[in-house]
């Protein structure tokens, strides 16, 4: 939102320097329009982010729930203890 803002205000800026023949004002205009299409793209870069973190977590808990359901985890770790006990035999 504060990108959109920014944005805005730059363009309404340049047109009020570009009318009145203040350049100063057009280039700051051009700086704050520039500056909230940064924002912009930055706020878009962080929800896309968020979202596949969000997604990567969901994904995560599904598949522990998964193992948890079959076994998989118990049945894994009696292997390791298994094998662990026959290299100590030998």
């Amino acid at each position: 939102m504060a990108g959109k803002i920014e944005k805005s205000k730059g363009k309404v800026k340049v047109a009020v320097g570009s009318l009145t023949g203040n350049k100063e004002l057009e280039s700051e205009g051009k700086i704050d329009r520039r500056t909230g299409e940064a924002k912009e793209k930055i706020g878009r870069v962080k929800s896309k982010v968020e979202g596949t973190a969000e997604k990567a977590e969901r994904k995560a808990v599904k598949a522990i729930d998964i193992a948890k359901r079959t076994g998989f985890c118990y049945g894994v770790r009696e292997a390791i203890d298994k094998a662990k006990d026959a290299a100590r035999r030998k």
